[in-house]
């Protein structure tokens, strides 16, 4: 019976021994995916503050007519509006 456990008393220092060396491991791991995740979230702001940056130039650029059509007038109708 002193073998048997004993082999118990060995596989649970195995476990307990995985579980100290693998919950660093996987709080880095999670730290460093957090970061990844920043970083890829702030570089999608960054591309759509530029995207919003240039269609706020072209509709800058438009006359009154342009932004009418632009926005789905008809030509008559944004005419007829003294634009």
């Amino acid at each position: 019976m002193g073998g048997l456990l004993d082999w118990l008393k060995l596989a649970l220092g195995a476990v307990l021994g995985a579980a100290v060396i693998s919950a660093p491991v996987y709080l880095y791991g999670k730290a460093e995916g957090r970061q990844i995740e920043r970083a890829a979230s702030l570089s999608r702001s960054v591309e759509a503050l530029r995207e919003r940056n240039a269609t706020d130039d072209q509709v800058r650029k438009m006359d009154g007519v342009a932004l009418c059509r632009a926005l789905g007038g008809m030509p008559d109708e944004c005419a007829s509006l003294g634009l």
